[in-house]
């Protein structure tokens, strides 16, 4: 049947990917990060890092609720985005001095590791759709 993906890798909710999870992990590194950082910085990096951190996860679960692959895709793409802006984030907070190069290197690995994880995701979603594709 058009558009059937097989029952085994088919997701019932974007609580279950693994992507979703590594996301969390990143918000919440960086929801405890920016605790740290001065009072002044609350309306410039502090405020830029939570929305991007929060980005993450909250277009992971819009895609996932759009039943289309493209636009899952697209909103997975967004995510990943929100990934490399907080990459640029923590490049600046080091460079600024509000954070340590452990903690930099720390959520620089929780990064990657979400990166690598919404890349097969974006894969496993084309793939997806060019298999819808081929049967219509």
């Amino acid at each position: 049947m058009p558009g059937e993906i097989s029952k085994k890798k088919r997701f019932t909710s974007f609580e279950k990917l693994e992507c979703w999870k590594a996301c969390t992990e990143v918000r919440r590194f960086i929801s405890a990060l920016i605790k740290k950082y001065p009072k002044e910085e609350k309306f410039n990096l502090v405020n830029d890092m939570k929305g991007a951190s929060r980005s993450t996860t909250h277009n992971l679960a819009e895609g996932f609720g759009r039943f289309h692959f493209q636009e899952n895709i697209q909103f997975c793409r967004h995510s990943r985005g929100s990934l490399h802006e907080l990459i640029d984030q923590l490049i600046t907070s080091l460079d600024d001095g509000f954070i340590t190069k452990e903690d930099y290197s720390e959520g620089r690995s929780l990064i990657n590791n979400a990166l690598g994880l919404m890349n097969g995701y974006i894969n496993y979603l084309s793939r997806c759709k060019e298999k819808e594709s081929s049967l219509s």
